[in-house]
Order: structure tokens, then C-alpha cells, then sequence
């Protein structure tokens, strides 16, 4: 006979895929298996004494995490991340789009960093199947998490000339326009991609952005007007 507290999770679970459908939420199966069974999940920060260390917070849905990376500078000079821990307080999507990424960054005997560091959302959310519109921003938080621990990094090895200024990113790398310029768009009213290219010009000139224009625009309504 299981458990009660097996029983209560088996019915969590099934109550959830019925609500998410519901609601337009559906999780995908890859989701899901890294909701319940998190890849590379930090128990104790012992674990990783010499890490460097990422974090970030969200006030849209009260996620907050932490990552520690162990990089690791190869014969040829380039630099690979070895290791990828992580913890978050968040909702399952926070939880496996960490999980997703921690996979991503150390497989195939490490990512070199300026591969991690053009790591968008997008490439987090392909991996896991898609994520549901709303939960979007959470994907946008792990690779934050991971530029913060790369900048640790930075900072640690002496090579401040490297350090990534997190509002300056270039989303459209033709017309140099940054998510600090989408963030202050939305602020000021902009909540379509019509509305924040009327301001911005972003994407007429890489229109290959766009996906991530519109996922910044969902991120920042959020974030600020929880729309």
C-alpha cells in the first residue's frame, strides 16, 4: 500500500496536468521530467567550495535562484564550464528550465564560455519542448543566473575587461538595441512588439530577434504589471 505522502504527490501531479490544460499551461513531458527529477541540483554548497557563483530574482512570481559554477581553463586556452549546480525557489518552470540549462552548459565535456554567454531563452526553451507563454520569464532568469556566475568568474580571474553588463545585452545586434531599451519601452506603455518597434526600431533591422523581443516584452509586463 503506498505511502499517504506518495499518494498526495501522484494526486498533486495528476491535478496539475489537468489544470494546466485548462488553463493553456501544459507542461511537456522533458518539463515535467526535470520538475520531479531536477538534474544537478545542489544539496550543499559544500558541494562547491570554490564555485562561482550567479544570482538572480524575479519579483513577477517570486522566483529567486543561485547557481555555482566550476570553470576550468583547458591546455588550449579555452575556458569550459566542468560544473553546474543550482538552487531556486520558484515554480516548475524555474525549476526546469535551471535543470534544462545545467544540462546544456555541461555536456559534451563542457560549454567554453562565450558559447554560454550567447546562450538566449529561446535555446533553454527548444530543449525542453516549450514552456507555457506566462512562465516564459523563467527561462529568461536561468540565463541571467548563468551570466551572473560567468561574471563572478570574471571578477575572481582579474579579467574585468570581460564582465558582461547585464542592461546592455544586444538583442538586435544590427541596430545595437539592448533589453535594457525593450525594458524602458514596456515601462513606458509599449506592450505589443508593434508598440516597442514603433519606439525602438527593434528587429527591422535583425528581424531574426524578434522571438526574443516578444519574450522580453511577456517578461517585462509581468515583472512590472503582472499582465
Amino acid at each position: 500500500m503506498k505511502q499517504p505522502i506518495e499518494a498526495a504527490k501522484n494526486s498533486a501531479r495528476k491535478g496539475d496536468v489537468v489544470a494546466n490544460k485548462k488553463a493553456g499551461w501544459f507542461y511537456t513531458d522533458v518539463v515535467k521530467e526535470h520538475f520531479f527529477h531536477p538534474k544537478n541540483f545542489l544539496d550543499q554548497e559544500e558541494e562547491m567550495p570554490d564555485a562561482y557563483l550567479g544570482m538572480v530574482g524575479s519579483p513577477a512570481c517570486g522566483d529567486a535562484m543561485k547557481v555555482w559554477l566550476r570553470i576550468e581553463k583547458e591546455a588550449d586556452g579555452e575556458e569550459r564550464i566542468k560544473a553546474f549546480k543550482w538552487k531556486t525557489f520558484g515554480c516548475a518552470s524555474a525549476i526546469a528550465s535551471t535543470s534544462m540549462l545545467s544540462v546544456m552548459v555541461t555536456e559534451n565535456g563542457g560549454m567554453n564560455i562565450e558559447t554560454a554567454l550567447a546562450l538566449r531563452p529561446q535555446d533553454i526553451m527548444l530543449r525542453l519542448g516549450g514552456l507555457p507563454a506566462r512562465k516564459v520569464h523563467c527561462s529568461v532568469l536561468g540565463d541571467k543566473a548563468l551570466r551572473s556566475a560567468i561574471n563572478d568568474y570574471f571578477r575572481k580571474s582579474g579579467q574585468l575587461d570581460r564582465l558582461q553588463i547585464e542592461h546592455g545585452r544586444f538583442v538586435d545586434n544590427v541596430l545595437k538595441i539592448t533589453d535594457h531599451d525593450i525594458e524602458e519601452a514596456v515601462l513606458e506603455g509599449a506592450d505589443t512588439l508593434e508598440k516597442v518597434q514603433a519606439k525602438t526600431k527593434v528587429g527591422t533591422g535583425d528581424p531574426s530577434c524578434i522571438p526574443e523581443v516578444e519574450q522580453l516584452i511577456r517578461f517585462y509586463k509581468e515583472k512590472y504589471f503582472g499582465a
